[in-house]
């Protein structure tokens, strides 16, 4: 998908107010520099709850920078509900912020290449710019999770880029130099 147009969708999420949105679309819910879209497994799982909190704590710093996050998971707006009203020490992931899509028909898993022999969704995570075009993607298998800083690394480096016109070395950190191509 990386240079590709993502795909756009429509499908109920469970606000950061805990409101339910039936028809939430990733295009009418981009930052003024994009969004993170990212998918997890299962709500009321072991690794997840470790994701979406720690995007979470991010969520200012990616908005800062015009980016909004967006969650998605294959289980309804219900669980998601039931998962953000249940307490952390009781397996829950409290009152996260951003919104947490419901793919029950895994047609989203589906189109970010990310569905898992049909049943739930691999760990991916997508950067995608205000132009809907998808410029950088991770997806990690079932047991291994994703690090919310290296995904804030990368949307500074695109920003870098975009401003400078500097492409961005391995390891590059906001504040080194970039690279003229």
């Amino acid at each position: 998908l990386v240079t590709k147009l993502a795909p756009d969708f429509k499908a109920p999420a469970v606000l950061g107010n805990n409101e339910v949105d039936e028809h939430f679309e990733l295009s009418k819910n981009l930052g003024k520099n994009g969004v993170i879209l990212f998918f997890w497994p299962k709500d009321f799982t072991f690794v997840c709850p470790t994701e979406i909190i720690a995007f979470d704590k991010r969520v200012k710093d990616f908005q800062e920078k015009g980016f909004n996050v967006i969650g998605v998971s294959i289980d309804s707006e219900q669980v998601h509900f039931a998962w953000k009203n249940t307490p952390v020490e009781k397996g829950g992931i409290g009152q996260v912020s951003f919104p947490m899509v419901a793919d029950i028909t895994k047609s989203i898993s589906r189109d970010y290449d990310v569905l898992f022999e049909e049943a739930i969704a691999l760990r991916g995570a997508f950067l995608i710019d205000k132009n809907m075009k998808v410029r950088h993607a991770v997806i990690n298998d079932l047991p291994l999770g994703r690090n919310a800083d290296e995904m804030l690394r990368m949307v500074d480096a695109l920003l870098h880029f975009e401003e400078h016109g500097e492409v961005c070395p391995a390891g590059w950190r906001k504040g080194d130099k970039g690279m003229k191509a």
